[in-house]
């Protein structure tokens, strides 16, 4: 386990040696997630880890790795599927283009999720979704779109749940325990890296999702995070957020009207 102190010479060294800025996250989830791979790879002394971390660019990449990652699954809360299925997806086919971002992106099951909503919809075709997360070996996974065979059932069920209404195997070939899924899918993706904490606004969207990143931020880096949705997202655009976040109690709230029963607001002016 590494001290308090040890966590902020850490979160100082990261920003000094690759830019990343850390120091929003939520203290006792982050420090949670540094423990766990400082017991996982059998280190006793902080500074062999710290050292490991700054010289090694690998394994930089694999700390970012396992301290971002969010756990995911495709059509995770049937419901909120439904609701952009059958409310926000009508909406939005009225534009002569829909621009989508997944912010905080993870593997990409949420993106390969709504670019199927859109397919079934006959809108991926006037559509690109922007798939962006702070960890490039996650983006290198979601750009493949081969996901566990063993999950299809789960998925397949969350599809069915959500509203789905074809057979879900359709959109995947399966080969080897895997299930690869189809490039009529990630042809309208745009992968790329991309930091809320420190980057700027890229384009205007129509819809936005960060579902379930906000939560390891602290409230300063959770305003900055949205206040950077807020300047991204198009006059009665919609933003998606996870189950236990909100824009509640911020300076933006007054521009936005919540959907009944899910995190899902539409911006007003």
């Amino acid at each position: 386990m590494i001290t308090d102190q040890e966590l902020d010479i850490l979160i100082n060294e990261l920003y000094e040696s690759y830019g990343y800025d850390f120091s929003g996250y939520s203290k006792a989830s982050f420090k949670r997630r540094v423990d766990r791979l400082y017991q996982l790879d059998g280190f006793t002394n902080f500074q062999s880890f710290l050292s490991k971390i700054i010289d090694d660019s690998d394994y930089f990449s694999r700390m970012v790795e396992e301290i971002t990652v969010n756990i995911t699954e495709m059509f995770r809360d049937p419901h909120f599927y439904r609701i952009l299925r059958t409310e926000i997806l009508p909406v939005l086919a009225t534009k002569p283009f829909i621009r989508i971002w997944h912010a905080g992106c993870s593997t990409g099951e949420e993106v390969y999720s709504v670019a199927i909503l859109l397919k079934e919809a006959n809108l991926l075709e006037k559509a690109l979704l922007y798939a962006t997360d702070i960890s490039p070996p996650v983006l290198e996974v979601a750009r493949k779109g081969v996901f566990p065979l063993r999950m299809m059932k789960q998925y397949s069920e969350n599809y069915m749940a959500s509203g789905g209404k074809k057979d879900f195997s359709h959109y995947y070939t399966a080969n080897y325990g895997l299930a690869k899924f189809g490039e009529d899918l990630s042809s309208r993706m745009v992968f790329s890296q991309h930091n809320l904490v420190s980057d700027r606004s890229f384009n205007e969207f129509d819809l936005i999702l960060c579902r379930n990143v906000l939560i390891y931020f602290d409230k300063e880096l959770q305003e900055r995070a949205l206040h950077l949705f807020d300047d991204s997202l198009a006059k009665l655009g919609y933003l998606a957020l996870g189950t236990k976040e909100t824009i509640k109690f911020t300076s933006m709230q007054k521009r936005y009207k919540q959907l009944e029963k899910e995190k899902i607001w539409r911006k007003t002016h």
